[in-house]
């Protein structure tokens, strides 16, 4: 149906909330245990100790567990906030408008990283301290960190990851929802399939973590510092500042490689999931 104008209307939108929580939850869980060894080598090319002094190829599935137990109700809740605000944001438009669908991608991505990061940092500390510690155990981390910073220790980062993950997603989001749209266009109108989402997935990720790295190099180095040091008061500039000055370009992009395969085929993994999941739970 079309308008006097001749603009196409846009269809009410609405959110399936237990599809949304399941299918991030199941997306979460798939990409964090499958691609954790990638994660934990990139993680010790990116500390200040050193690759080798951090662990090497030792102990790669160090801070598994850690990384598991917050995996599903980190993503699930940033599926939950990204799916309720894109479907907020859309309702304000009743054309097919693509900069306001490309700036409503770009809000909902932010608005659920914001959430996502109050489960992901806590993970993410204990997680990434457990990797370049390889003879701890997540529970121990967890108590060691406990102790010396209460809870707020636990929050070591949280701005920068945030920081971080947002221009991420900004950069994500739009462009595997750009992608799938035009290879819908190409399909004549038939939706993309799992496998093509995850094909999207892969290249949207890819580019994102490629352009992100050294805000990525600055949120290690700033989860990693020693209490008191100028790193652990969590000031991204400066850290950026010290590692470009200590190491020049190639420590900004200190672990890009490991970095860009990791988030390349865990976007494949996450976002093909996601669809999947999704399909599934809507019909339960």
């Amino acid at each position: 149906m079309e308008e006097a104008t001749g603009q196409q209307m846009t269809p009410a939108l609405t959110v399936n909330y237990k599809a949304a929580l399941l299918a991030g939850a199941a997306a979460g869980t798939s990409v964090d245990v499958i691609l954790f060894p990638l994660d934990t080598i990139k993680t010790r090319l990116q500390s200040e100790a050193g690759f080798r002094v951090s662990g090497g190829f030792r102990g790669i599935y160090s801070g598994l567990f850690s990384a598991a137990l917050g995996s599903a109700p980190s993503a699930a809740m940033f599926f939950l906030a990204y799916e309720t605000c894109k479907k907020n944001l859309g309702s304000l438009y009743r054309t097919r408008d693509k900069g306001w669908e490309a700036a409503t991608h770009m809000t909902s991505a932010s608005v659920g990283e914001v959430a996502a990061c109050l489960v992901r940092v806590p993970v993410e500390v204990v997680k990434q301290r457990t990797q370049t510690l390889s003879t701890a155990s997540s529970f121990s981390t967890f108590k060691r960190t406990l102790h010396a910073e209460g809870i707020g220790g636990f929050y070591r980062g949280y701005l920068t990851t945030v920081l971080r993950e947002i221009p991420f997603s900004m950069i994500q989001f739009p462009l595997w929802e750009f992608l799938k749209s035009r290879w819908t266009e190409h399909q004549g109108g038939v939706p993309v399939t799992a496998w093509q989402s995850s094909l999207c997935g892969a290249l949207a990720g890819g580019t994102s973590a490629a352009l992100t790295t050294p805000l990525d190099v600055a949120k290690t180095r700033i989860m990693l510092a020693e209490q008191g040091s100028i790193e652990a008061r969590g000031h991204m500039a400066a850290v950026l500042k010290q590692v470009a000055s200590d190491k020049g370009i190639q420590g900004l992009f200190a672990g890009i490689v490991p970095r860009v395969m990791w988030i390349s085929i865990g976007g494949a993994i996450f976002l093909g999931v996601y669809e999947k999941v999704r399909i599934i739970a809507t019909g339960l």
